[in-house]
């Protein structure tokens, strides 16, 4: 077996090792942690405070509702700087809101983009916050319940005030206020005028009925989720309607914590004050629809007779903007708020890409310009690296003439070839595996760059020059309509077909690259570089154009430095 050959199987075996390592030292561990919760979640609280599934069984927590009740009840309007819909006054949820900043699509005349949809439609999604209580002779404010309307808008300089009398001793007040952003407060005061104290928990829940379109991605996850104490947990829609896993209930050990339902760029998710310990719970509800919710249940918290308590809960509804995640999980001390944007495995290099790329932004005011900017950035921090690695494939290059010598010479004779080969490569101090080196370190910058354009909600339909209106999708052209010159679409074409102008910039640049590269020495070898221009152009046909744009200019700086060694050499 040839040194190169032998290399490119270590390689491979190398990846499969590093899988093997984090399967085993972080998905199974993580996995074990998750059934032992489960577990745990089964046994009822030492401190007598009722668990979900109790409470569900008493019909406190209203799981099985009415579906869709008539819309005879008064709404409040909700007119925020990103945020307009309503709430309605049964139940007091919040069940009808718009995204005023985002569009469905690039068409001026898209609708806004809907994140939550009011009961009486054919698709609520909503969210509900309430109390429950073991006195059974103490009615508690429920889905049923009409509150009294005390303001008729919600705004950001203007909170709304909602009553309601139990008619046994309680009286509600809850006042709902909206900032500049996408958080909205709950705060509950709840009046007793009885004899005795009363114990109640508070709840929070958010609510989606019927299965989203996904993207099907193993890269992103749409589905629930929630981070438990400092632990994120993902569920996705299917794996809540497999029976074996209907339900998941946890029992929280540390204060706070948060849980929600996530799109690719929208959250709906509910916290409780972070200095609370309190339970969560994930479950695909039963029924003849498919319905899906988060929830929380608060520890008990005790009104004392002819006193008054006060209580209050948040929910965020909107775009997953980073900045924004990062400030409520300081402000409100909302542990790993940010982990709701799925950045992956690569959170490391993920997020500080992100932040390197809207910087550039700020600065050029296009995110393509920025992308190229940080491809600069990234060159540099690499240039040692790769000028070295580019040195040995130029001496290899120098060597290739010898390297064929020993191959006529020694025939049929593989050791004896192999041992020449590995006497040359010691005497002029090359490495045959330098030039894989700078590949390798690509690879995680290439994958951590694709999930900052493809779960960023800052680089949706953000434009670039020329045809490129979306650096998160892909170039529109196509080569098989000669990038728009003929007069017909190609949209029937699958998307690895549709073959941009950009792809195929970054094919020839790629090309060209290999062309300064040492031929392998190995036939096999070199029919597989051969075809990779080609093969690449196909596959990243499917990537976003923004990551395209990084490569091609990834490949044009590779050009150009090795052209720059390669002329030092020859000078030597």
């Amino acid at each position: 077996m040839s040194p190169e050959n032998r290399n490119l199987i270590l390689a491979m075996a190398v990846s499969m090792a590093i899988l093997v390592l984090w399967q085993s030292f972080f998905v199974e561990p993580q996995m074990q942690a998750e059934q032992q919760a489960q577990i745990q979640s089964q046994q009822l609280n030492s401190d007598g405070t009722p668990h979900l599934d109790q409470i569900e069984r008493n019909g406190q927590l209203q799981v099985e509702l009415p579906e869709r009740p008539p819309e005879d009840v008064p709404r409040i309007k909700i007119s925020a700087p990103l945020l307009e819909g309503s709430l309605t006054s049964r139940g007091a949820r919040i069940d009808d809101l718009l995204l005023k900043n985002y569009h469905v699509s690039l068409d001026e005349d898209s609708e806004n983009v809907r994140l939550f949809n009011r009961v009486s439609s054919q698709t609520p999604y909503f969210s509900e916050f309430g109390w429950v209580s073991q006195a059974s002779d103490q009615p508690m404010p429920s889905a049923k319940t009409i509150w009294t309307v005390l303001d008729p808008e919600l705004t950001p300089q203007k909170p709304v005030r909602l009553s309601w009398d139990n008619g046994n001793g309680l009286t509600f007040l809850r006042t709902i206020s909206i900032n500049d952003d996408y958080l909205i407060t709950i705060n509950d005061t709840i009046t007793s005028n009885l004899e005795t104290s009363i114990s109640l928990n508070p709840y929070g829940l958010v609510r989606r009925t019927g299965t989203p379109a996904t993207q099907g991605m193993w890269i992103l996850h749409e589905g629930l989720l929630g981070v438990f104490d400092t632990t994120l947990k993902e569920w996705t829609y299917s794996e809540l309607q497999d029976d074996n896993k209907a339900g998941f209930n946890y029992d929280s050990e540390e204060q706070g914590g948060w849980a929600g339902i996530s799109d690719k760029y929208w959250l709906s998710a509910i916290m409780p004050q972070q200095s609370e310990t309190v339970k969560f719970s994930m479950r695909a509800l039963p029924g003849s629809e498919d319905r899906y919710q988060a929830d929380f249940l608060g520890g008990a918290i005790i009104v004392p007779a002819g006193g008054d308590v006060n209580w209050s809960g948040y929910l965020f509804a909107g775009a997953k903007k980073v900045d924004l995640l990062d400030k409520y999980e300081e402000e409100l001390g909302v542990s790993h708020f940010d982990l709701a944007i799925d950045f992956g495995w690569f959170y490391f290099l993920t997020k500080p890409f992100f932040y390197a790329i809207t910087y550039f932004n700020g600065l050029l005011g296009n995110f393509g310009l920025a992308i190229i900017a940080f491809t600069i950035l990234v060159r540099l921090v690499l240039f040692p690296l790769a000028n070295k690695s580019y040195r040995s494939m130029g001496k290899m290059r120098e060597l290739a003439p010898k390297i064929q010598q020993l191959r006529e010479s020694a025939g049929d004779d593989r050791t004896k070839m192999n041992q020449e080969m590995m006497a040359l490569y010691k005497k002029e101090k090359v490495n045959p595996a330098a030039g894989c080196l700078p590949i390798l370190l690509q690879i995680p910058v290439f994958f951590a760059l694709y999930k900052v354009l493809y779960v960023s909600i800052e680089m949706r339909h953000a434009p670039f020059y020329g045809w490129i209106s979306d650096l998160s999708a892909i170039d529109p052209t196509s080569l098989f309509n000669l990038f728009g010159l003929l007069p017909y679409s190609v949209d029937f074409l699958p998307s690895f077909l549709s073959i941009g102008l950009w792809p195929v910039l970054m094919g020839i640049t790629m090309f060209l690259q290999m062309r300064l590269n040492p031929p392998p020495p190995d036939p096999i070898q070199a029919k597989i570089f051969q075809y990779m221009p080609i093969f690449f152009t196909f596959l990243l046909a499917t990537f976003p154009a923004g990551l395209v744009i990084y490569w091609t200019w990834n490949n044009l700086l590779s050009i150009l430095q090795q052209w720059w060694i390669t002329r030092n050499m020859r000078s030597k």
